[in-house]
């Protein structure tokens, strides 16, 4: 380990990791709730590898293996688009909602063609953390006085080709250039007295980013707000 091992910046893997040992912890009784609730705010706060190493390092208890903060910057596997289209037959390859709901969200891969269908139900397929098994893929969403919503994740590019009847397709986000590498999702299929949505959100991990930067932000503004407060329009201190 090199002395500036301790100043790299963090990933948003590496706070997740960290969470997730306080997370066992919690349950395991080696924290209580403020305790837990502390030190998971200095995780999602925390800038560089040196700030996050402490948080765990009581944790847990004498003669338990540590999963330790990795110090060095190894790079975080599904980064990058070429890494998340991974070839296969996709881990799912459909989903039913008959008066009822389905999800297919989280970690998953997509099939080249991924089959669903909702009758008064409702169901929503998530692709912010999935994979893909090829450079497209094909959402083929059927919907009877149903909905199904598909969220994608950004840049990724969207086309939509269904029909609806007494119902309808969300296209807003078709049209929008998918970036260098990302797949390309196609929706289709059919909706009659139901509707098919389609979102672009980011994942959580790049909400809490983006919550924290903004945090930061505001907290810079406030301080140099009151660093020209304490100052007359000269520039001298009051």
């Amino acid at each position: 380990m090199t002395d500036d091992a301790p100043e790299l910046r963090a990933s948003d893997a590496d706070r997740e990791r960290v969470a997730e040992v306080l997370r066992d912890a919690l349950a395991e009784g080696r924290l209580d709730m403020a305790e837990f609730e502390e030190r998971l705010d200095a995780t999602y706060q925390a800038r560089t590898y040196g700030e996050l190493a402490p948080i765990t390092r009581d944790l847990p208890g004498a003669g338990v293996a540590v999963p330790a903060v990795s110090m060095t910057k190894d790079p975080a596997a599904g980064t990058s688009w070429a890494g998340r289209i991974v070839g296969g037959e996709g881990s799912s390859a459909r989903a039913v909602a008959v008066m009822s709901g389905f999800q297919r969200t989280g970690r998953w891969t997509v099939p080249r063609r991924f089959d669903c269908f909702a009758f008064w139900g409702g169901g929503e397929v998530d692709l912010r953390e999935a994979n893909f098994a090829a450079g497209e893929v094909q959402i083929n969403c059927v919907a009877v006085m149903g909905g199904v919503n598909v969220i994608v994740p950004p840049g990724v590019e969207v086309v939509v080709r269904g029909i609806g009847i007494m119902g309808g397709f969300d296209q807003r986000e078709e049209g929008v250039p998918g970036e260098p590498g990302a797949p390309r999702v196609v929706v289709s299929g059919f909706a009659f007295w139901g509707g098919v949505g389609v979102e672009r959100k980011p994942t959580r991990a790049e909400r809490r980013r983006l919550k924290e930067a903004r945090r930061q932000e505001k907290l810079e503004r406030g301080g140099h707000g009151r660093e020209l407060h304490g100052r007359d329009w000269h520039g001298r201190e009051d």
